[in-house]
């Protein structure tokens, strides 16, 4: 009985010898706040296989979904191979925020991990982590990383190039080209082909026919590589207006029937112009306005609203007429129209 005990207790003595302390345990796992991660569009991003030198950018959006205020307290990364900014730092009940995150491809190659920290201290605080990852590799470089048309005028073409170096094997090819935005087109030459390195230069052009605002596409070049076959690149694109508005909602504010108020509306334009008229489906000659004669690059076009006899709401969209252009320029007019013991001044 005793040669049976005795090498089960030197077992048992073992074990409890050998057990972690608690010191030596693993440490636990931060906490989780589901009441913010239910805010954002995504929980993690992975970016794939990039070329060296890509502009390898992503948006995750944010949503307040409660009544109260939400605030980022602070936002970080936890490598210095990513970057990240927030479109806004307060939001209000269902306002929406974008985190852009950045992966640094000029300085770091192959495999990248990293986290973006985001603090909240309103309504309660919260950390919530996002995985964000990319390989980089290193035998296609891109340049420059992306396609930018920031600031393009609304019916003016405009192109970009992008040149596409690789180290590797002398047969290396692209095969194809895949752009699924029909603002886009795009065109493909080989440049050179020798010592085992291939070059390409890639034509990327916006159309006139771009509608105004943002716009993000990605654009695909498929090579021959079995392994990796796809090389992204990022568009980013803004259409503006010739002419811009301030403010874009003229507010007359509260007004009694029969009342006049006056509002300065400035145009501004990417070159000398004149305004020569104002049109509104419902106003009619209780809007007016006084055209400078003399053509500026900023015009202040002074309106005058009288108000109707019953009270109401006013809430018009109202063109002005540029000299010379087919397209007019809207902006909209609001106004409230109140019984004259509820005005205010």
């Amino acid at each position: 009985m005793t040669r049976l005990l005795a090498p089960a207790i030197f077992l048992m003595v073992s074990l409890l010898a050998n057990r972690p302390s608690s010191a030596q345990q693993a440490p636990a796992e931060k906490p989780r706040y589901p009441w913010a991660e239910k805010m954002f569009s995504a929980m993690e991003h992975d970016f794939g296989v990039v070329a060296r030198g890509s502009d390898a950018r992503h948006r995750i959006e944010i949503t307040n979904l409660y009544q109260e205020e939400v605030h980022i307290q602070q936002i970080t990364t936890t490598c210095g191979c990513t970057a990240v900014r927030p479109s806004k730092e307060t939001l209000a009940s269902r306002e929406k925020a974008e985190i852009e995150i950045t992966m640094d491809t000029r300085k770091f190659t192959n495999l990248k991990t990293s986290s973006v920290v985001v603090v909240f201290d309103k309504p309660l605080f919260a950390e919530v982590r996002i995985p964000i990852q990319a390989y980089i590799r290193t035998d296609v470089v891109l340049t420059p990383g992306g396609v930018d048309f920031q600031g393009v005028t609304q019916g003016t073409p405009a192109t970009r190039k992008i040149s596409i170096a690789y180290a590797g094997r002398e047969d290396w090819q692209i095969r194809e080209v895949i752009n699924k935005n029909p603002h886009l087109e795009t065109s493909l030459k080989e440049t050179g082909r020798a010592n085992n390195r291939v070059n390409y230069e890639l034509d990327v052009n916006l159309k006139p026919d771009a509608p105004l605002g943002a716009l993000r596409e990605q654009i695909t070049l498929i090579t021959d590589d079995a392994a990796n076959p796809r090389i992204p690149i990022l568009v980013d694109a803004r259409v503006e207006s010739e002419y811009t508005i301030n403010p874009a909602v003229v507010d007359f504010g509260s007004l009694k029937p029969g009342a006049q108020v006056a509002k300065n509306v400035v145009i501004r334009g990417k070159k000398p112009f004149r305004v020569t008229g104002l049109s509104s489906a419902d106003l009619g000659d209780r809007l007016s306005a006084k055209f400078p004669q003399e053509a500026k690059p900023i015009q202040i076009v002074p309106m005058t609203l009288t108000a109707p006899d019953a009270p109401g709401v006013i809430d018009q969209v109202i063109n002005l007429q540029i000299e010379g252009v087919e397209q007019a320029v809207p902006c909209r007019v609001f106004a409230r129209v109140v019984s004259p013991d509820t005005a205010k001044p």
